[in-house]
């Protein structure tokens, strides 16, 4: 059947568009493929190579054309060298192939991280496929890119192809495919069908034997969830993994500390460190005795200068210092990747002994709270959702509110930066936990909170400073108490 666009679709290739070729200058012989992944190296490249390679990296050359230019470069022999040289690029990740139809590209197979192609599902006519539920299509630069979250491969598709990926959102066989797609020819719907399979994009089975569904392994995963793991697990999904500084060029980091939002600030009192030290019960012991406490002494709530003592020992600056890379870096109490600290506390007082009600930042850096908001509806939400998150039967006197600066983390982390942001949620949430035990306090931790309701509260950019994480905070009641201070070992039963 003849494509309705004029023609059948030449089977094309390229270099990889961030790869570059280069040639040293100390040794014209030797040539090496640069791209953000790392280098490859072909060294005393034959007639054939350098010819090959200089067309690839110029731009899309039909396969025909290649092999002809080889041919006339360096003889009818070097089509050896030139088939093993496609099959070299394409085992590590650098060569594009493309599916092009009257001199347009229709759809394209681009490595973007580092990967071994697998083998892809083979396609009878009447087998039944699908697009795989975890596959994302997303627009990008006037192009659908579809993408798997287990292949470094994605497909980018040109409106004339899109509709191949639509018609695979069920279940459907490939020769119903090229009956239902005569607009862009039997060949290249073939030809993209064949770039999905090679892009892990395709699933076969049908309804009753789907292999994303059909065990807890792959059932259980969300789609969102899987892409979080595979994004921030190595290098895969992206060519740019860990401190790439991908911002460098276009913005400036953000500072160590954000800027002051309001001018009603309460000074917290500063803990006597070595007196604490001396009196505190020790890490194991605080170890054993740490709780979840969904419970607080409304009677006698918890005061300014606990909660100042709490925020001095787990998340004051201690020292700023600037950083070879342009970013200043920060020691704190508790660890943070990069020592970047993206992380900020705020806290949601209902009930705090010398403190008024309200939404309050703690300046990390000036051991200080700035009142952000007074009691709104909105700050009411949070407190609610707290209160109902923890199965309080009373509002919580303190919910700590831990908010991100995304910039502070994502300027210089690229892939990994969110996961890292997680991660250093959960050293947070320990500091404060045995911080919070030593000292007597109700500790809880939350499983989830609404960053939007966050924003809507505290007036900041959903996008620049969002909420990852939740505490709620107290005064223990006397029977808690009571239980916090007793401390034995037994011996663990076989």
């Amino acid at each position: 059947m003849n494509s309705s666009h004029g023609g059948e679709p030449v089977p094309t290739v390229r270099l990889r568009r961030d790869a570059e070729l280069l040639v040293p200058p100390d040794a014209p012989g030797d040539l090496r493929v640069a791209f953000p992944l790392g280098e490859v190296p072909f060294r005393q490249a034959s007639r054939a190579v350098r010819a090959a390679l200089t067309r690839l990296a110029a731009g899309d050359v039909p396969e025909n054309d290649l092999a002809a230019q080889v041919i006339a470069e360096a003889g009818a022999t070097s089509l050896l060298q030139l088939q093993g040289l496609l099959r070299q690029l394409t085992a590590t990740g650098l060569l594009e192939h493309v599916v092009v139809v009257d001199g347009l590209p229709v759809a394209r197979l681009v490595p973007v991280g580092r990967g071994t192609p697998g083998r892809p599902p083979k396609l009878d006519d009447d087998a039944l496929v699908k697009l795989s539920r975890y596959a994302i299509v997303r627009a990008e630069g006037g192009v659908l890119v579809a993408q798997a979250p287990r292949s470094h491969l994605q497909v980018e598709l040109a409106p004339p192809a899109a509709e191949v990926v639509t018609a695979l959102a069920d279940w459907t066989t490939p020769k119903q495919l090229l009956a239902d797609l005569r607009g862009l020819g039997e060949t290249a719907v073939a030809q993209v069908l064949g770039l999905c399979a090679q892009a892990e994009l395709l699933v076969t089975g049908g309804p009753e034997e789907d292999p994303e569904d059909g065990g807890l392994a792959r059932a259980q995963w969300a789609v969102t969830d899987l892409w979080e793991h595979a994004r921030s697990r190595g290098t895969r999904l992206s060519a740019g993994f860990g401190g790439s500084y991908r911002f460098r060029d276009r913005f400036a980091p953000l500072p160590p500390v954000p800027a002051p939002v309001s001018a009603t600030r309460v000074e917290l009192p500063v803990p006597d460190l070595a007196a604490i030290a001396a009196n505190e019960p020790s890490l194991t012991q605080v170890l054993e005795q740490r709780r979840s406490v969904r419970e607080h002494d409304d009677a006698a709530p918890i005061t300014l200068a606990q909660l100042g003592e709490l925020l001095f020992r787990t998340s004051r600056v201690r020292q700023i210092v600037a950083s070879p890379d342009g970013q200043e870096v920060v020691d704190k109490p508790t660890p943070g990747g990069g020592a970047l600290h993206e992380l900020e506390i705020y806290p949601m007082v209902s009930n705090c002994a010398g403190l008024a009600p309200g939404l309050w930042h703690y300046r990390s850096g000036d051991h200080e709270l700035e009142l952000v908001s007074e009691p709104t509806p909105a700050t009411t939400t949070l407190v609610a959702t707290a209160r109902a998150t923890c199965l309080m039967e009373a509002d919580p006197q303190v919910v700590l509110i831990v908010a991100a600066r995304f910039g502070r983390t994502m300027w210089k982390y690229e892939s990994m930066a969110y996961s890292l942001t997680l991660k250093h949620v959960g050293v947070l949430y320990q500091t404060l936990y045995l911080v919070g035990s030593a000292m007597g306090l109700g500790v809880c931790g939350l499983g989830g909170g609404d960053a939007g309701d966050f924003a809507r509260a505290s007036g900041l950019d959903y996008y620049d400073t969002g909420s990852v994480g939740e505490l709620v905070l107290g005064s223990r009641p006397p029977h808690l108490t009571d239980h916090a201070m007793t401390f034995t070992t037994t011996r663990p039963q076989p």
